[in-house]
């Protein structure tokens, strides 16, 4: 675990048991050292969360501007609109911006990070629900402390923060009011049939919206069992395979919640293949309104998430002087747009189950 302050080659020489003088031709590697000298220099800086790097060294004295973005993935238009957000919102403030992608691997999650501290990021901002695992919350809780004691700020971006006392800033969005929202706007139409699809467990941000989705159906007088989620993941692939199935089942829902637009637009996707249509045979709403929310056929109702907001924002209050920051979690707001993909449910009819269209 690092150590309070700003973490020197005298503390990592302390743990080590060596000279301050063994640790600089360690860290230089331009110099014979024994092996086993060398080992435990190296596991001393690396538990101290000490940077040998001309960067970082220059970080004390005010340092490289530079803001460091860490993603799942680039190819996503959610994350690639907050990656969007955060570099315009660096450049204006005359800070340069990194992109890291990790696939969602741990490992080079935190070699990314690694990566960014010896580049002398000054503000570290990884983005994305996650899976809050035992391992996630000790990752982060090192990545947070590593970071302050070299005087750099993590902000979580869309993902609350493991700990409430950690020295890291939160900035997210309500999930569960929109996901709340958007279930209410198909009840409001009449449905009460009503799927989810693109159930993550475990995953912040889907359990979230899988909540708001469960209390819209309670708000209006429906059981518990009414509830019917389908944990596929996300992605068009996920909405696609499980729309399929659903659709093999026979009549049994009038709309489907997408956990997201990409979900929803395998949703599309299947009703086409099968000769339905949307809205008339069935009604979706999807999560995120990604730049081709609108474009999809029919236009699409959707949840419109802060996504660049998000991002500029997470640089805007990381940026601040932290006595001016008023508190450690700052939650944006979200807002359904309503288009052309929700309508009034088709009946279920007898008929509907021998053969011909049916809804899900």
């Amino acid at each position: 675990m690092a150590t309070r302050g700003r973490v020197t080659i005298r503390d990592v020489a302390a743990r080590a048991d060596v000279s301050v003088a063994t640790v600089s031709r360690v860290l230089s590697g331009r110099h014979r050292v024994p092996p086993a000298t060398r080992s435990r220099v190296l596991r001393a800086a690396r538990t101290l969360g000490y940077v040998a790097n001309v960067h970082a060294r220059a970080l004390a004295g005010g340092g490289r501007k530079l803001v460091a973005v860490v993603l799942r993935q680039v190819t996503s238009p959610f994350y690639a609109q907050v990656a969007e957000g955060v570099e315009a919102e660096a450049a204006a403030q005359g800070w340069l911006c990194l992109v890291g992608a990790t696939g969602g691997d741990p490992r080079r999650e935190t070699e990314v990070i690694q990566l960014m501290r010896e580049e002398g990021a000054r503000v570290v901002i990884l983005v994305g629900g996650i899976v809050e695992t035992p391992a996630y919350r000790k990752r982060v809780t090192h990545y947070a402390e590593v970071l302050d004691a070299a005087g750099s700020r993590l902000v979580l971006c869309g993902r609350p923060s493991p700990d409430p006392d950690l020295p890291a800033l939160v900035v997210e969005f309500d999930n569960e009011a929109g996901a709340r929202a958007a279930t209410t706007h198909l009840l409001s139409a009449g449905h009460r049939r009503i799927a989810f699809l693109g159930g993550l467990p475990g995953n912040t941000a889907m359990d979230a919206r899988v909540a708001g989705y469960r209390a819209a159906l309670a708000a209006h007088g429906l059981p518990p069992e009414a509830a019917h989620v389908v944990d596929c993941g996300l992605g068009r692939t996920a909405g696609l395979h499980a729309t399929t199935a659903l659709l093999a089942d026979g009549p049994r829902f009038t709309a489907v919640f997408a956990g997201d637009d990409m979900v929803a637009a395998g949703i599309l996707r299947a009703v086409a293949d099968a000769g339905l249509s949307v809205p008339d045979d069935l009604s979706v709403v999807g999560y995120n309104d990604i730049p081709l929310a609108k474009d999809f056929h029919p236009p699409l109702t959707t949840v419109r998430t802060p996504a660049e907001e998000l991002g500029r924002a997470a640089v805007s209050l990381a940026l601040r002087d932290p006595r001016e920051t008023p508190g450690t979690r700052h939650v944006l707001a979200t807002h359904i747009v309503i288009r052309d993909s929700v309508g009034p449910p088709r009946p279920i009819t007898c008929g509907d189950t021998h053969g011909g269209h049916h809804p899900v």
